[in-house]
């Protein structure tokens, strides 16, 4: 690989657009890593009931499915004719099924359960005392969650973060189901670079994979400074 074979790589509107649309789909993702993975983190990190119970078998699916049994059982449920589909189509013209709805739900759902494991490991011990003791003091259930739970788990939910992003990041099996692999609309860097070697265009392949492993360099770096900061 050259300079000038990699600067015109670059260029190519067939890279910068599963690039794009990578970054678009982390932008829509960490967000709601952070949004439900913490809450649902500290819910079944406290919780001892056989909701909850069920509610962390649920969230450990990802973990111990095949990504293409996960994508699979997603679109039974999301298609045109499925339980959420069907109404989400009907009612309100939704369709997630091959669009860009489809591959932000494949990289949350696949991420989520990093997201979640490090905050609900977080939650037991001392925790459980601090939170105790903030409601003996008059704190309300949010106040006590911001500013009693955040700051204790401040570096498990750096660590879901990190965790989570960088499996959303190498997603293929769910977003292969949920979008598609559509070439100009839901073709995101891991799609693409299974579309170069499938068509031997190891180049763009290597190119790609090269981009994902400085990312995921950084996020191995970030997680290691988390845990000694």
């Amino acid at each position: 690989m050259t300079p000038e074979a990699i600067v015109a790589a670059l260029s190519d509107p067939g890279v910068l657009f599963p690039i794009r649309l990578t970054l678009w789909v982390m932008a829509v993702a960490i967000p709601v890593f952070f949004v439900l993975g913490v809450p649902l983190g500290y819910l079944l990190g406290r919780g001892h009931s056989r909701a909850v119970a069920l509610l962390d078998f649920l969230v450990s699916l990802p973990l111990v499915l095949p990504p293409m049994a996960v994508g699979f059982f997603m679109l039974l449920l999301l298609g045109r004719k499925g339980f959420i589909g069907a109404p989400l189509q009907h009612f309100f013209g939704v369709e997630i099924i091959f669009s860009f709805p489809g591959l932000a739900l494949a990289a949350i759902t696949s991420g989520i359960p990093l997201m979640v494991r490090p905050v609900q490991a977080a939650v037991r011990g001392d925790l459980v005392r601090l939170v105790e003791l903030s409601s003996v003091l008059g704190k309300g259930p949010v106040t006590t969650f911001v500013r009693v739970v955040l700051p204790h788990c401040r570096k498990s939910v750096a660590a879901g973060l990190f965790l989570a992003t960088g499996r959303a990041l190498g997603e293929v099996g769910v977003s292969l189901l949920l979008g598609g692999d559509i070439v100009g609309r839901t073709n995101t860097v891991s799609l693409e670079i299974y579309n170069a070697v499938f068509t031997g265009d190891f180049f763009r392949a290597g190119l790609l994979s090269a981009l994902l492993a400085l990312v995921s360099l950084g996020l191995t770096y970030a997680l290691k400074r988390t845990g000694k900061g």
